[in-house]
């Protein structure tokens, strides 16, 4: 498994894990024991990620799921009950991105934006914070977008559906202190994904070595160094940080 299994044991929900960020982050929570809900719009993905999860040694189950559905979340999250018990983790890195001028940007593309980054993390948290307040613990991290706290051009929709993603995690942490749940968000910088290579490979952004030139470490951020925050904020050890902004990004933005 790669880690010791020093704390307790919690079941785990992590939303766009089945690839990227989502499954780094699936990999290092199950490697410090915890049962892992792989939830994902690909089926396929989450059931390739709970295998490789499962064949390391630990414990995880796939759910396909649209977050921006309420309906769907809180039937995934009733499998994830039903797999593991009350959950006591939650990680949004579910999400989409897009380019285009913000005058082109049509009605329909701003609402899927905003239903699926936005409203899919409130759902997600509204869905799960129950056990966490019967448990008197909880653990959730937003993944959020450090485009949210520059600004990026022709990304209009999703800047400021990240920028909601932020503000929700500061309110959410405010209601959810008194109950021994804490809510952070992590922005991250240019981390090398499928979701990101996409638009490089495109034409749509920077190429890959004109963004790496630019990068003060002088190299792309990798998902196990968000996995790495994120576990971490998830821990015991992080029960006094919530309401925060944890900027794992290399230096691009401080």
């Amino acid at each position: 498994m790669g880690e010791g299994r020093s704390e307790t044991s919690r079941v785990a929900v992590v939303t766009g894990g089945g690839s990227g960020m989502g499954r780094a982050i699936c990999h290092r929570l199950a490697a410090r024991g915890h049962g892992v809900a792989v939830l994902d719009i690909d089926g396929d993905a989450t059931e390739q990620v709970a295998k490789e999860i499962q064949a390391d040694g630990g414990r995880a189950v796939g759910i396909a799921v649209d977050v921006s559905d309420r309906g769907a979340v809180d039937a995934a999250m009733d499998q994830a009950r039903a797999a593991f018990g009350p959950i006591g983790i939650l990680v949004t890195s579910a999400g989409i991105e897009g380019f285009v001028s913000f005058l082109d940007i049509e009605v329909a593309a701003w609402e899927r934006m905003l239903a699926v980054n936005l409203t899919g993390t409130f759902h997600c948290i509204q869905a799960v914070v129950p056990d966490m307040v019967a448990a008197e613990w909880g653990r959730i991290v937003t993944i959020s977008s450090s485009s949210a706290q520059s600004g990026t051009k022709r990304m209009a929709h999703y800047v400021a559906s990240k920028g909601g993603v932020i503000a929700l995690t500061k309110a959410v942490a405010l209601d959810l202190a008194s109950k021994g749940i804490t809510v952070n968000t992590i922005p991250p910088g240019a981390i090398d994904t499928p979701m990101m290579r996409r638009p490089m490979e495109s034409g749509a952004m920077a190429s890959l070595d004109q963004v790496v030139a630019r990068a003060p470490l002088g190299r792309l951020g990798t998902p196990d160094d968000i996995a790495g925050a994120c576990a971490f904020l998830c821990s015991e050890e992080a029960g006094y940080i919530t309401g925060q902004q944890i900027n794992v990004n290399g230096a691009w933005y401080i």
